[in-house]
């Protein structure tokens, strides 16, 4: 759990931006090839490099984004992709109601728009900066808010060079965001409560993904891992991930 911060001197705007960008960075790097990848996949589906632009400032959730280009035919199953989309993206409301009592020195439109940038990476950033230090709106911005440029920006390029690109996975550009992520949950590491839910959640992640298919994969793997943790944690205290 964590404990309250004691009251300390005003924090130095310039020192957390200066982090939020020295964390930001290696996402940035790992976001771009894959954001490549997904601007090339919208101009094979006739998508102009304006159109996958706005695709990824509107929508700004990768994995909904890969799924709903999967789903796209002619006529655009509107329904169908909504529905796919809200599924995947649904996880946000975990990370926005983990997020926000470590956000009391934000405002209510600092709040909602930093909820509009937030993704897996930044979510896991701010709570790893939140175990030892206030969440300033400094350094939120810092990390949240770089990271949509790179997207939308490599969205743009990939649309624009096309097929050139080629297959990301003949240089391992593919399990880029996979091993952030390995590195990312390492750096949460908290024992057996840890290990009970990454396991659980993997599993039936795994499972559900071979046995229905995205995107129940991503729900399913999610729940689970909740329920796994507050399971696993010793009576009495909340998991780490709740605190």
């Amino acid at each position: 759990m964590n404990k309250p911060f004691a009251p300390s001197a005003p924090v130095d705007m310039a020192r957390e931006r200066a982090a939020g960008i020295r964390d930001i960075m290696p996402v940035m790097v790992a976001a771009a090839p894959i954001g490549l990848l997904f601007g090339a996949l919208c101009a094979g589906k006739g998508l102009s490099p304006a159109e996958a632009g706005l695709v990824s400032v509107l929508v700004f959730a990768g994995g909904a984004q890969f799924a709903a280009l999967e789903l796209w035919t002619w006529p655009v199953p509107i329904a169908t992709l909504a529905f796919s989309t809200l599924l995947i993206n649904a996880r946000h409301i975990l990370m926005g109601a983990s997020l926000a009592p470590k956000m009391r020195s934000f405002s209510l439109g600092q709040k909602l728009a930093g909820f509009y940038v937030l993704t897996d990476e930044s979510w896991a950033l701010a709570e790893r900066r939140a175990k030892d230090r206030p969440l300033t709106p400094a350094y939120w911005f810092a990390v949240a808010g770089l990271l949509p440029l790179c997207w939308v920006g490599a969205t743009i390029a990939g649309a624009v060079l096309g097929s050139f690109l080629g297959d990301p996975a003949r240089i391992g550009a593919d399990f880029a965001f996979t091993a952030l992520f390995i590195g990312l949950i390492a750096g949460f590491w908290n024992g057996r409560v840890s290990a009970a839910a990454i396991g659980a959640s993997a599993a039936v992640s795994a499972a559900t993904y071979f046995a229905f298919g995205p995107p129940w994969h991503v729900a399913a793997g999610a729940l689970t891992g909740i329920a796994a943790a507050y399971v696993a944690a010793p009576a009495g205290e909340e998991p780490p991930e709740a605190a």
